[in-house]
């Protein structure tokens, strides 16, 4: 849970700033206001109630105060009083941030923090809340600092912090000074300083004073959540059994999350609520909401039928405590009733039991599972931390993990979670991250990317899917000056993109678009902030300094730009297109189609061109698998009435086809289990006895089966390929 957290807002809404600056294009109150919607806002999006605002507007034309009939505490408003921020007070707010027509003196800068300070002071009284006060003006009000040592000394009572920004103020550390500064604004910015400092005396840090144009910048920064951390689990480390060794030992610990994944505000579905008749409420007819009309959640509704021929509709409705879970085994539902479905519980203990340890340089960082968390010694417990810290030392001096069984809670599934040691200069904790068990990991064989090794086991140094020495080099070069580390020429800070820099663009823009929208709900969309895009593209100078090198490497491994209209097409060869124009592919298939059916079966006459032609007609998976089969009968056949070596050729010649076309169809699979099959054939001698005459024949023309070095999408390796082929 987050620290409650009161802040007031005091805003200049004198008539000096409605001038509109050139370079800004705005007027300085809306370029002021940039800020505080930012904030406000931002402190809306918690949803927090203990996240209060309240909003104080000086040299305003009425006064509207607790201290109003004081003297000197004229033209103050109180806009909003400290409370949890709504899109109501948005809207009351918009109308009243507007600069006043007024002139002359009143509502001064000081007596509007003075009453900031007795709301926070009687909103907040003793209770504990971080308090803020955040002033931004022009700086050419009044300003009487006459008492604001009693000021100084109640925002150091109260441990108030008090911000103020000023537009166009001076700051040197910022690098930002106004030409042609009025004097006055000048001798009232020396004021103000002044009393912000003071707020630093002694050993509290409560004043900041600094130019708008900076806290502007900053905004673009996204901010980081803090959350209070919530234990996931507490109980004993061990290691052994604590019931049968003496040498067994258990710490009392903690775990904390350390990192998270952060995710995008969710949207929800919305729909305007009229009012009831004569409430006066109505929804225009492009469907904005006006009058007493308000948005109300739209809820969803679910319900069960199955069919019933006696019920109206022929289906029926059913409760949901009616049904039973089932699960899928092969093609058939296997219904488990949640009486039986508590005998799958694993019953388990919660506990974190040390299993082993694991040397550094053994673990892989594709283990890792999950987001970290931290194991620390449970509080009141000065044994726990210092037994805890004997075993994050001994892991760290031996360069060790551990690896442990992970139960949070009473019958949960155990987790395997690996534990590294942590050691700062004041703070030692273990990190856990979940890993994978054996089961869980799977195991993926691919072909070397440094050679290329032929059915017959030959090594191939020359291939086009080797590189070359000058491939090589050139890409060597290439990655050396595409080296982040060396893009910002920096010696102080070479890392190009820190951790601390990179933010999530898709969830910080979306959280930048719902505040925006909040306030200014018809104007466009503000552009994205500079520091979301700053890493989507490569660096200039490297991009630069790597030109030359990248069109050599093109040049060597010559790389070619694929006509958009060709990519997507079905893998293959160029086919050779007639001089008459004509498109005999499609004439063949028209012929055929009217004068045969649509799967016509393959006949041993004319085998190849019946085969290629039922490959183009295919509609699933099905129809590929019937191709292979009835070509693997017409092969049998050819064999079996084969006048001694007569039509060893065309089998040779059948299968050469099938082999580029099954590769060409990305289905491997299916000519492995024709030669399969015909080979069995051959060997247990039904094909009219002894014919290992055409396997020597096959083997001679290596059309044995399709290897992963060809085709991805089989697991036979050189080895088995060669053994099928002559053993």
């Amino acid at each position: 849970m987050a620290d409650k957290q009161a802040t007031v807002y005091v805003i200049d809404l004198g008539p000096t700033l409605s001038r509109v600056r050139p370079p800004r294009g705005e007027s300085d109150l809306d370029y002021a206001l940039t800020y505080i919607w930012d904030k406000i806002t931002a402190t809306m999006s918690t949803g927090r109630k203990t996240d209060v605002v309240g909003v104080v507007g000086f040299r305003t034309e009425n006064t509207d105060n607790t201290m109003a009939t004081a003297d000197g505490y004229e033209n103050i408003c109180v806009l909003a009083p400290i409370g949890q921020f709504l899109m109501d007070h948005v809207r009351d707010l918009k109308r009243a941030l507007v600069p006043s027509r007024r002139k002359g003196k009143g509502g001064d800068g000081f007596s509007a923090i003075c009453i900031a300070v007795d709301m926070i002071m009687k909103y907040c009284r003793r209770l504990k809340y971080i308090r803020n006060v955040v002033l931004v003006t022009d700086g050419r009000g009044e300003w009487d600092d006459e008492g604001c040592e009693e000021i100084v000394r109640q925002i150091q009572e109260e441990g108030i912090n008090l911000t103020v920004l000023g537009v166009d103020f001076d700051d040197e550390e910022y690098g930002f000074a106004e030409e042609g500064k009025d004097p006055r604004k000048a001798r009232n910015e020396k004021v103000i300083k002044k009393v912000v400092e003071a707020c630093n005396e002694g050993d509290q840090e409560l004043g900041v004073f600094g130019t708008l144009a900076e806290a502007i910048y900053e905004l673009g920064k996204p901010r980081l959540k803090k959350v209070r951390p919530v234990a996931s689990f507490r109980g004993e480390l061990t290691l052994g059994n604590l019931e049968t060794y003496d040498t067994a030992f258990s710490i009392n610990v903690e775990r904390y999350p350390r990192t998270a994944i952060a995710k995008p505000i969710s949207a929800s579905s919305y729909t305007a609520k009229t009012e009831k008749p004569g409430s006066g409420g109505s929804v225009s007819g492009d469907g904005s909401v006006s009058g007493g009309v308000d948005l109300q959640a739209v809820k969803n509704a679910r319900a069960y039928q199955i069919e019933d021929d006696a019920a109206a509709g022929g289906m029926m409705d059913i409760e949901k405590d009616q049904m039973e879970k089932g699960y899928n085994y092969g093609r058939t539902v296997v219904p488990i009733s949640a009486t039986d479905e508590t005998i799958t519980v694993l019953e388990t203990e919660p506990g974190l039991q040390i299993v082993g340890f694991v040397p550094v340089e053994k673990y892989r960082r594709y283990f890792s599972m999950s987001t970290t968390n931290v194991i620390v010694g449970a509080k009141d417990n000065p044994k726990a931390s210092m037994a805890l810290s004997s075993l994050i030392h001994a892991l760290f001096e031996l360069e060790s993990y551990a690896l442990t069984r992970l139960v949070t809670k009473k019958n949960v599934a155990p987790v395997l979670v690996l534990l590294a040691p942590f050691i700062d200069a004041d703070y030692e904790c273990l990190i856990d991250v979940q890993v994978p068990f054996a089961e869980d990991m799977r195991h993926y064989k691919f072909p070397p990317l440094n050679r290329v090794r032929t059915i017959s086991g030959k090594v191939l140094e020359k291939h086009r899917f080797l590189p070359t020495p000058d491939m090589e080099k050139l890409m060597s070069d290439y990655v050396d000056k595409m080296d982040l580390m060396t893009a910002n020429n920096d010696e102080d800070e070479p890392e190009y993109a820190t951790v601390d820099e990179t933010f999530s663009p898709v969830l910080h823009r979306v959280n930048q678009v719902v505040r925006w929208r909040a306030v200014h709900p018809d104007e466009p969309l503000p552009p994205v902030h500079e520091i979301l895009t700053k890493y989507d593209h490569s660096p200039e100078n490297l991009l630069e300094a790597s030109t030359d090198t990248l069109k050599k490497l093109i040049e060597a491994s010559d790389v070619k730009k694929v006509d958009p209209k060709v990519a997507g097409r079905k893998r293959g060869r160029e086919r050779p297109v007639p001089k008459s124009g004509l498109d005999v592919e499609a004439l063949l298939t028209s012929a055929a189609a009217s004068s045969a059916p649509k799967k016509a079966k393959i006949s041993s006459t004319n085998p190849i061109p019946d085969f290629k032609n039922k490959l183009r007609t295919t509609e699933d998976l099905s129809d590929l698998e019937e191709a292979g089969k009835e070509m693997l009968a017409v092969l049998k056949e050819l064999i079996k009435y084969s006048l001694a070596d007569a039509n060893y050729g065309r089998v040779c010649e059948i299968l050469k086809v099938m082999r580029e076309e099954y590769i060409e169809y990305d289905e491997p699979g299916m000519y492995n289990e024709v030669v399969q099959g015909l080979k069995k054939a051959i060997v247990s001698g039904e094909l009219d006895g002894d014919r290992m005459e055409c396997w020597d024949e096959i083997r001679y023309n290596k059309l044995g089966l399709i290897t992963k070095g060809e085709s991805e999408r089989v697991e036979v390796d050189d080895a088995e390929a060669r053994k099928f082929l002559w053993g």
